[in-house]
């Protein structure tokens, strides 16, 4: 089913309001196909964690630590820390604030109708009295940072979390979340109305702001990449906790459930 599908995602042309909302839609046919063989057999998940692609997943997880070990400054590569704070800071809140159209997206879909209201006033006030977005004066006045995306509202819905994934570059993952990622991808309303190539600057805020990230929280990261023995599954088990907290996803809590309240989980 996901060949069929990505095949007619190929036959659509690239342009068009008409064209993005059919893939869209072949989007959202692909999460039934892709969530409804996610779930876990019998005693395949005994611990809360299904992990069945574990050695693909090791390979992505050793290349991702190459790209950490230069984010976090404390190599060669660390180029992102010589940046100054202002900076930083700019990128960070313009990623936020062009993600705000698609979380209030996210939000009108899970029926979170109050939320989606909050976070169009903070786009609205951030995105001018905060100069494009560049400075974040709505959360003084208020209305904090509150994001949202479509694997949120695939959990919100019932999709099952699927298989843990680590995505190269982007780390930890699970096949809803990933396929959560692929839709968000077609629903990003600045796709609709901002032509190419401006409609992608928010891809590369967002890319900024993760590197800003994992450079600002290298020594955390660094503690479990380089402090744990395996740090693939130490890593794993703080991300999924840590999301499952996040959705307030408390079906899942194996042996090993560890509270994600104790954790330094900051930068994953």
């Amino acid at each position: 089913m996901y060949i069929k599908i990505r095949f007619f995602l190929m036959t659509i042309p690239p342009t068009g309001g008409c064209a993005s909302l059919l893939r869209a839609f072949a989007a959202l046919a692909l999460i039934t196909g892709f969530a409804a063989c996610a779930t876990p057999g019998p005693g395949e998940s005994p611990d809360g964690i299904f992990d069945p692609q574990e050695p693909a997943n090791r390979r992505v997880h050793a290349f991702n630590k190459k790209i950490y070990s230069g984010l976090s400054g404390k190599g060669d590569g660390g180029m992102i820390s010589s940046l100054p704070q202002p900076v930083k800071s700019g990128v960070v809140n313009f990623s936020d604030t062009v993600a705000l159209p698609q979380t209030v997206v996210n939000q009108i879909l899970q029926g979170r109708l109050l939320r989606a209201s909050r976070n169009t006033l903070r786009f609205s006030v951030n995105a001018t009295l905060g100069i494009a977005g560049l400075m974040d004066v709505a959360s003084p006045m208020g209305l904090p940072e509150d994001r949202s995306n479509f694997g949120e509202t695939l959990f919100v819905w019932g999709f099952p979390e699927g298989a843990y994934m680590e995505l190269p570059v982007l780390g930890p993952s699970t096949e809803r979340e990933t396929v959560g990622l692929f839709v968000d991808f077609f629903t990003d309303p600045f796709a609709y109305v901002l032509p190419s190539p401006q409609r992608y600057v928010r891809y590369g805020a967002r890319l900024g702001e993760l590197a800003i990230k994992r450079s600002d929280y290298g020594d955390a990261i660094d503690a479990v990449l380089t402090g744990s023995a395996d740090s693939y599954a130490q890593a794993r088990v703080i991300w999924l906790e840590k999301r499952r907290h996040e959705l307030g996803d408390d079906s899942i809590e194996g042996a090993g459930f560890i509270d994600p309240e104790a954790l330094d989980t900051e930068g994953f």
